[in-house]
C-alpha cells in the first residue's frame, strides 16, 4: 500500500462523517460536520476534492450528485493519527492520553461497555504473551539443568585429560636424566678413544725418543774419538816437520 498522507483536522472531520453515516454527498457533510462551525458550501467542497486528490476518499457520479465514499477504514487513517497525536501530545504515554480523553466528555452505557471489553482484551493478551515467556522458559530451564548436570562430566573428562598430562610430565625428568646419562656414557667413551690414542702416539714416539738417546750418546764417543785422532795427528806432526828438515839439512850437504 502506497504511503498515505497526513489528512488535516478538518479533512478528519469529513471523513468521519463517511465512516459513520457512509457515501454521501457534499452538502450532507456539510450538514454533518462534528464541530458545527458554519462554513459555506465551498469550502466544504474544496475539502473533499483534496481528500479525492490525496487518495483518501473516491468520488461517484449518481444522477447529478456527486457521492464520496472513503478509501480507507477508519483503523487504518485513525492509527496514524493517533500515534501522532500520542507522541506529540503526551510523549507516547498512552495512559495519560487516555485519562485526558474520558475527562473531555462523558460516556454512554454502551461506549462504557465497549471500553471495558477492550481493557479485558487487552488483559487477556499479555496474561497470554506471559503465558507464552513462561513455556518457552521451561526449555531454557531444562537446557541450563542439562548442562548443568553435564558440567561434572566435563569436569571428570578435563581431570582424566589432564591425568595424562601429568604423567608425562613426570616422565619428562626420567627422559632428561635417561638423556643426560646416554651423554655421559658418550663422553666416557669419548674420552677412552681419546686416551687410547694418546697412549698409541706415546708408543709409536718412545723407539724415537730412545733412538735420539742412543744417539745422543753416541756423539760424544765419536767426538772424543775425533780428539784423540786430532791429538795424535797433532803429536805426528812436528815429528813429520823434523824430519822434512833432516832432509833438507842432508840434501844442502850432499
Amino acid at each position: 500500500m502506497a504511503r498515505l498522507s497526513h489528512p488535516s483536522n478538518l479533512e478528519l472531520q469529513a471523513l468521519s462523517v463517511l465512516w459513520h453515516e457512509g457515501p454521501s454527498t457534499v452538502a450532507a457533510i456539510h450538514e454533518t460536520l462534528p464541530d458545527g462551525k458554519d462554513r459555506a458550501y465551498t469550502t466544504v467542497l474544496s475539502v473533499m476534492q483534496n481528500l479525492e486528490r490525496k487518495n483518501l476518499v473516491k468520488r461517484a457520479r449518481i444522477g447529478r450528485a456527486h457521492v464520496y465514499q472513503a478509501a480507507y477504514s477508519q483503523e487504518v487513517i485513525v492509527q496514524r493519527a493517533t500515534h501522532d497525536f500520542l507522541t506529540n501530545a503526551f510523549g507516547g504515554r498512552l495512559g495519560e492520553a487516555l485519562l485526558a480523553i474520558l475527562s473531555a466528555g462523558t460516556l454512554t452505557p454502551e461506549e462504557k461497555t465497549n471500553i471495558e471489553r477492550e481493557l479485558q482484551r487487552h488483559k487477556t493478551m499479555a496474561a497470554k504473551k506471559t503465558a507464552k515467556k513462561k513455556v518457552a522458559a521451561k526449555p531454557a530451564k531444562k537446557a541450563v539443568k542439562k548442562v548443568a548436570k553435564k558440567a561434572p562430566a566435563k569436569k571428570a573428562a578435563k581431570k582424566a585429560a589432564k591425568a595424562p598430562a601429568k604423567k608425562a610430565v613426570k616422565k619428562a625428568p626420567a627422559k632428561k636424566a635417561a638423556k643426560k646419562a646416554v651423554k655421559k656414557k658418550v663422553a666416557k667413551s669419548a674420552k677412552k678413544a681419546a686416551k687410547k690414542a694418546v697412549k698409541k702416539t706415546v708408543a709409536k714416539k718412545a723407539p724415537a725418543k730412545k733412538a735420539a738417546k742412543k744417539a745422543a750418546k753416541k756423539a760424544p764417543a765419536k767426538k772424543a774419538s775425533a780428539k784423540k785422532a786430532a791429538k795424535k795427528v797433532a803429536k805426528k806432526a812436528p815429528a813429520k816437520k823434523a824430519a822434512k828438515k833432516a832432509t833438507k839439512k842432508a840434501a844442502k850437504k850432499k
